[in-house]
């Protein structure tokens, strides 16, 4: 019996390097950034470690103070004090920040002020 050599096509060897070499060259291309940069997470949980007063103002405009007890992908709880705690929607925020150490101060001292004149 006699055994018949198969050879490829030179085209095909030819045609499968250059498929190999654009496949590489995809896997070289430098990709995008990531779309979550874990930064809000960071955020969010230093605040809530150090139960930091922060103030977040609402879409409406209206501004709401307490401290962040926890958060998840859609919302976060704010406990305050002398009033209910809020759950609040993030896309109903339309910006948060720390309270200053002496803007606290300053309105528990009108309040009290405001208490003493009653």
């Amino acid at each position: 019996m006699q055994r018949k050599l198969i050879r490829p096509d030179l085209s095909e060897v030819k045609e499968k390097m250059s498929r190999e070499a654009k496949e590489k060259e995809a896997a070289k291309k430098k990709m995008p950034p990531p779309t979550d940069t874990h930064a809000e997470n960071y955020y969010f949980l230093k605040q809530m470690n150090k139960r930091t007063p922060m103030a977040v103002v609402l879409a409406d405009g209206e501004r709401v103070e307490g401290y962040v007890e926890w958060y998840d992908r859609n919302c976060f709880k704010l406990n305050r004090e002398g009033a209910p705690n809020l759950l609040i929607y993030k896309r109903q925020v339309k910006y948060l920040f720390k309270l200053e150490q002496e803007e606290k101060r300053e309105e528990a001292e009108g309040e009290s002020t405001l208490r003493k004149t009653k």
